[in-house]
């Protein structure tokens, strides 16, 4: 089981080190992150996922391209949207991307401030807590048969009580099976965590 407590506290040094907010998006696959969190600004974010800058973001090609870590302005790509612009707008004015991890399995995250640019220092402090959020987050490759099966049963459109009595368990062994398959995926839902299983092939 991952430790979602040190999860957080680490997203808490991120938001300490990032003073008008970060993005992260750890272990993409299949341009999905296995876990996301952002704390910009909600009207920036909202605007951002409405226009679905997320397939048009030149910090995200970045990222899926290199490893590494970069400030904003150093990032040579084109940006037809206008995104830095908007994104200025909102007091993101200067930032750092950090990436790291396989392309399969990637990390990308993106720290902003409104003042000046990130120190050398910095960023160093923000790549190392990056990089053990991406080693932390990393997702388990199995499940027991029995949190398997438990999953199948409600990802297959059966209920607790129907999916219980089709495993010969009771409902709270159910719902325990169910907690536990949850807790070693890192998901907050059964839903997510029946997405993550299909996504590393374990459904």
């Amino acid at each position: 089981m991952r430790d979602t407590t040190e999860l957080n506290r680490l997203f808490a040094q991120l938001r300490s080190a990032s003073p008008v907010g970060y993005s992260a998006g750890l272990h993409i696959r299949f341009a999905s992150p296995l876990v996301a969190e952002a704390n910009y600004d909600p009207k920036w974010l909202e605007h951002y996922a409405a226009n679905a800058y997320a397939l048009r973001d030149p910090m995200i090609a970045w990222g899926l391209s290199c490893e590494g870590a970069t400030r904003w302005s150093e990032i040579e790509l084109p940006d037809p949207f206008q995104i830095w612009r908007q994104a200025a707008e909102f007091g993101l004015n200067y930032g750092v991307a950090v990436s790291c991890g396989p392309v399969q399995s990637r990390s990308i995250v993106g720290c902003a401030r409104a003042d000046r640019e990130f120190t050398d220092q910095e960023i160093s402090k923000i790549v190392t807590i990056v990089r053990t959020l991406h080693e932390i987050s990393e997702p388990e490759t199995d499940l027991t048969q029995a949190q398997i099966q438990a999953l199948r049963c409600i990802a297959g459109g059966d209920r607790h009580a129907a999916a219980a009595a089709k495993l010969g368990i009771s409902e709270s062994a159910l719902k325990a099976r169910l907690v536990s398959a949850r807790e070693r995926l890192m998901a907050r839902t059964t839903s997510e965590a029946i997405q993550k299983a299909k996504e590393i092939k374990l459904l």
